[in-house]
C-alpha cells in the first residue's frame, strides 16, 4: 500500500490514494473528511460504535468507512478530551496508527484497510482522526460473549492473536471490543492506537492478561481457556 501526504491549512493528511480516488481521477482530499458534522450534513452516517471516541459508521460510494476521532480518557481528559501535545507530525497518533495499520495490512494480517489519517495542529497541540474501511458483517467479541462464542471460535481467536504476536505487534488495549468476528467467523483486530512493534517479551503475556480481564467483564471468565489453547497451538 502506498501512502501520500498533503497539507491544507493547519491540517495534514496521510492517505491511501487508491481509497480516495474516483474512477482513476485525482484523489479528493479535504479536511472535512475528518469532521463528523460534514458527514451529518451529507446524511451518510449509518451508525455509531460504543466507546469514548464515538466512532461513526459512514456509507460512501462502493463501501463503508469508520471515522474514529482520537479522544482522551482518565484524569487528563478534564483538561481536554481531544487535544494532544505536538511533538512532530510523524509522532502524532493519527500518522503513527495509519502507518502501522498499513504495514499490518500489507503483511496479510487481518486488520481493516486504512483510508486516511487527519491531523490538525493548534500551536503546541493537535487534534486527530482516522478513517478505515468497515469490515462487513463484523461484530465485536463482546457481543458474542458469553453464550455465542464456542470453543472452536475462541481457539481461532487465540491463533489470530498469536499471528500478531509472532509478527511483533504489541496491542496495548487488547480487549473484547477490539476483536471483531465476521459472518464467516474470521477474526479481525482493530484500534491500533499506541500499539507498536516489539521483540518477544513479557508484553505478550500482558496482552493476554488484559484480554482475560475483559472477557471476564463480559461474563465469560472461562473463555480464556480456549483462547489460550488456540494461542499455544499456533506455536506448535
Amino acid at each position: 500500500m502506498r501512502l501520500a501526504t498533503c497539507q491544507t491549512g493547519k491540517t495534514f493528511i496521510l492517505y491511501d490514494p487508491d481509497s480516495l480516488s474516483d474512477a482513476g481521477e485525482a484523489p479528493q482530499i479535504d479536511p472535512s473528511l475528518f469532521e463528523p458534522d460534514h458527514w451529518r450534513r451529507t446524511g451518510t452516517i449509518v451508525g455509531q460504535a460504543p466507546g469514548r471516541g464515538a466512532s461513526l459508521f459512514l456509507e460512501v460510494p462502493g463501501e463503508h468507512w469508520v471515522l474514529r476521532p482520537y479522544r482522551r480518557g482518565g484524569l487528563v481528559a478534564r483538561l481536554s478530551t481531544k487535544r494532544y501535545l505536538w511533538t512532530g507530525l510523524e509522532r502524532t497518533r493519527g500518522f503513527r496508527e495509519m502507518h502501522l495499520t498499513a504495514e499490518l495490512f500489507d503483511g496479510g494480517l487481518p486488520v481493516p484497510r486504512p483510508v486516511a489519517a487527519g491531523v490538525t495542529r493548534h500551536g503546541a497541540t493537535y487534534e486527530a482522526a482516522l478513517i478505515t474501511v468497515r469490515i462487513p458483517t463484523a461484530h465485536a467479541l463482546a457481543e458474542r460473549l458469553p453464550h455465542d462464542a464456542d470453543d472452536a471460535l475462541l481457539e481461532t481467536l487465540g491463533r489470530t492473536i498469536r499471528r500478531f504476536h509472532d509478527a511483533g505487534l504489541d496491542h496495548v488495549d487488547l480487549n473484547a471490543r477490539n476483536l471483531l468476528i465476521d459472518a464467516r467467523d474470521k477474526v479481525w483486530l482493530i484500534d491500533l492506537d499506541r500499539c507498536r512493534w516489539r521483540s518477544p517479551g513479557p508484553w505478550q503475556r500482558a496482552n493476554l492478561e488484559r484480554l482475560a480481564r475483559s472477557v471476564e467483564k463480559f461474563g465469560a471468565p472461562d473463555a480464556m481457556q480456549a483462547i489460550r489453547r488456540g494461542y499455544d497451538s499456533a506455536g506448535d
